[in-house]
């Protein structure tokens, strides 16, 4: 498996990834329940630079030239930066208002939307991309790690937790209960 930084040209493949990991809250988003718009409206934000959900700040997994895993992570810091573009699609599209509450804060990078291809999932590849992230941005980067998970998802929770993540906070996104979840670094006292 390789994993790498999206590039521009794979934005069709990470509408369609992240359409698998947030169809519900996109729909919320948007104000209605049709896959195409919603698609297209994904489409729009990734194919851009510096929106929530740019392909800049993706990852993708590959196996054999084929993408089997998309992650999407930024600095929580410039979240109501990201999300300026996401509105502005929102109201030209579908003439409604977006603001959403805030997922994220100063402190983390966050994991905003991460999905596997449903033939590849209970393959380990999931683990290894957040491995990898965890890796990449905690040990690297000396940075935080956070994400959300439904708490309607046990087994994505648990997962998380198995990887090192630990839960800080609950919170609401899109009408739905969420756990925060993050990984920080555990400094060694001597």
């Amino acid at each position: 498996m390789i994993i790498r930084k999206a590039t521009q040209k794979d934005t069709p493949e990470i509408a369609a990834y992240l359409m698998l990991a947030m169809e519900d809250i996109v729909y919320e988003f948007i104000g209605e329940n049709c896959k195409v718009k919603a698609t297209q409206f994904l489409t729009n934000l990734i194919c851009q630079e510096a929106t929530q959900y740019s392909y800049e700040y993706c990852w993708i997994a590959e196996i054999e030239n084929e993408i089997v895993a998309v992650a999407v992570v930024y600095d929580g810091a410039k979240l109501q930066e990201l999300r300026e573009p996401v509105a502005k699609e929102i109201k030209s599209m579908f003439s409604k208002d977006f603001n959403p509450e805030n997922e994220t804060q100063i402190g983390e990078f966050y994991i905003d939307c991460f999905a596997v291809a449903p033939h590849q999932q209970g393959k380990g590849v999931g683990s290894k991309l957040f491995r990898f992230l965890i890796d990449e941005y905690v040990f690297k980067r000396n940075e935080t790690l956070g994400l959300l998970v439904d708490k309607d998802n046990p087994n994505a929770k648990k997962l998380y937790l198995k990887l090192g993540f630990e839960l800080v906070a609950e919170k609401t996104l899109a009408g739905k209960e969420m756990e925060h979840l993050q990984f920080k670094h555990k400094q060694t006292e001597i």
